[in-house]
């Protein structure tokens, strides 16, 4: 279960992104970010992000044009 969620549904590109950096910013290394998107950019564009970054994406899923996604905080 992830220490927090942040809800980006109905936010489009490239919203969903900004607000997870944002999120990410202000959480302790080793805590667990939940992240629900439905713009389709967001299942390019997090990965991508994360790969470049500290973090670690622990899982992603799609389910009905719903992205949601399980990000590790790096430090």
């Amino acid at each position: 279960m992830a220490d927090r969620t942040l809800d980006a549904s109905g936010l489009r590109c490239p919203m969903p992104l900004l607000k997870t950096k944002l999120e990410l910013n202000s959480m302790s290394p080793g805590q667990e970010l939940e992240v629900i998107a439905t713009d389709a950019g967001s299942a390019r564009d997090i990965p991508a992000f994360l790969r470049l970054s500290s973090h670690e994406l622990v899982s992603s899923s799609e389910q009905g044009g719903c992205f949601t996604f399980v990000i590790k905080c790096g430090g």
